[in-house]
């Protein structure tokens, strides 16, 4: 069984072979793809369709999208998971699942800051200023206020 790492973009990332009896590979800069896919663009703004994955530690781009997150007052209709190391093993499957489903290639690198579509299963996006900005326009979308 693979070794999962969630990485910041353009971090180090390592990945445990999937059979024990292969030596590990060595450690390497990898830059992950960008996914780009916009809600109102392919993605209709719908409430509790979307999940937002960020990482726990000091990345810039996850704290960013954190604290938009939390004063555009969407915490009733978009899912936010925050992913630790070495724990919430479920949160970090989803997250593989949804980059898996984004593309045919996915070459098993897991970033975040990551907004997910909970209809299709995959990643809309994972870059940051895209992110903000989407969660933006949720946040003014008449479906995403709150009632009176």
């Amino acid at each position: 069984m693979s070794q999962t790492h969630v990485q910041t973009h353009v971090q180090t990332h390592v990945q445990a072979p999937a059979q024990s009896h292969v030596p590990a590979p060595a450690r390497s800069r990898v830059q992950a793809a960008v996914l780009r896919g916009r809600i109102g663009t392919g993605f209709s703004p719908e409430p509790h369709r979307y999940r937002l994955y960020v990482a726990a530690d000091d990345c810039p781009s996850c704290l960013g999208v954190t604290a938009a997150f939390a004063d555009l007052g969407l915490r009733d209709t978009v899912a936010l998971t925050v992913l630790r190391p070495g724990s919430d093993p479920a949160g970090h499957e989803a997250l593989r699942r949804a980059y898996e489903a984004a593309g045919h290639d996915h070459d098993g690198t897991l970033t975040v800051p990551a907004l997910c579509d909970g209809w299709s299963g995959r990643v809309v996006s994972n870059h940051a200023p895209d992110i903000l900005e989407d969660l933006r326009r949720l946040s003014v979308h008449p479906a995403f206020r709150p009632g009176p």
